[in-house]
């Protein structure tokens, strides 16, 4: 087995405490090593359930991706996905609008990869913003982020909506190198 594949089945097994996870996941006409989705409720009412003062809805679609590397053409095929696959069918799903009490979605996407970006995909990266809002931000709004781990050297790029990612991408990496060391 690659390091890929054992950095991503590790991976993963931090997702299934809170995720709901699908092997070899379809989207349109690509399929994908692994999906995991999130959902969060939260309301308030008032005396009882029939008296709600407010809901509301956030989601998480994480998409993981293997390739030997990440370049300007992967990258823009990625935000093909998520302008328009991801965002349309996960989101809206074929609908104007997200349902009602629909807060925030957050389209996530993992690539892990054998070698490191060069310059101007690393800047690509960066720089990458994909946010989106629906009437006027009253049904909420989807935002995508970004993440790509090289396993040459365990470095880790992301978008700015992604750096939270950086803590979990790199313990795993972390664990998963101590464990091919010894």
């Amino acid at each position: 087995m690659d390091h890929k594949s054992e950095y991503l089945i590790e991976l993963l097994k931090r997702y299934e405490a809170n995720f709901d996870i699908t092997e070899n996941y379809k989207l349109q006409d690509k399929t994908y090593p692994a999906y995991a989705w999130f959902y969060s409720l939260s309301e308030k009412y008032v005396l009882k359930k029939e008296a709600q003062l407010w809901a509301m809805k956030a989601y998480e679609h994480v998409f993981f991706i293997k390739e030997e590397a990440l370049d300007l053409k992967k990258l823009d095929e990625i935000n093909e996905v998520i302008t328009n696959e991801a965002e349309p069918v996960l989101v809206r799903r074929g609908e104007n609008y997200p349902e009602k009490d629909h807060m925030c979605s957050y389209i996530t996407f993992i690539v892990i990869t054998d070698k490191d970006p060069d310059e101007k995909t690393i800047k690509a990266i960066k720089k990458y913003s994909f946010d989106k809002g629906y009437m006027f931000n009253l049904r909420g709004h989807s935002e995508a982020r970004i993440a790509v781990i090289s396993m040459d050297f365990g470095k880790i790029y992301t978008n700015r909506r992604g750096k939270e990612l950086k803590d979990i991408l790199g313990d795993v990496y972390l664990t998963k190198s101590n464990k091919l060391v010894s």
